[in-house]
């Protein structure tokens, strides 16, 4: 009998340790106005924000380069959450200027993106 109880209590604390990873994440998930900072990419390009190609920034007048916008303030402007679990976020300037002079928003993978050290939270 004592088993059985034990076994009970063990399999109810799995469930609450368990639903207690999710509420965590839940806090950590972007909002409207959230202010986050791009960083530089890890590589040559950045993977998890949605920037055009250098070659299409050329066409359009801009410079092929990723250097203007890296230390940008950005708000988040609108939080997309896809069936499969991929939190994308679509952000704009802080100062409402464009990036590259032509692009107003990008989207982003929000959590991806905070892993990779692409974008950042700015500390308040």
């Amino acid at each position: 009998m004592k088993k059985i109880f034990f076994l009970f209590v063990f399999a109810f604390g799995l469930t609450f340790a368990s639903n207690n990873q999710v509420f965590e994440l839940k806090q950590n998930d972007p909002k409207v106005g959230d202010v986050l900072i791009i960083n530089s990419p890890s590589g040559s390009m950045y993977n998890h924000i949605d920037f055009p190609r250098l070659n299409f920034i050329v066409k359009r007048g801009g410079i092929a380069n990723y250097k203007s916008v890296q230390g940008n303030h950005v708000v988040v402007k609108e939080v997309i959450n896809d069936g499969d679990g991929t939190t994308r976020v679509v952000i704009e300037r802080r100062d409402k200027s464009k990036f590259f002079g032509f692009l107003k928003d990008v989207e982003a993978d929000y959590i991806k993106s905070i892993e990779s050290g692409e974008i950042s939270k700015e500390k308040s």
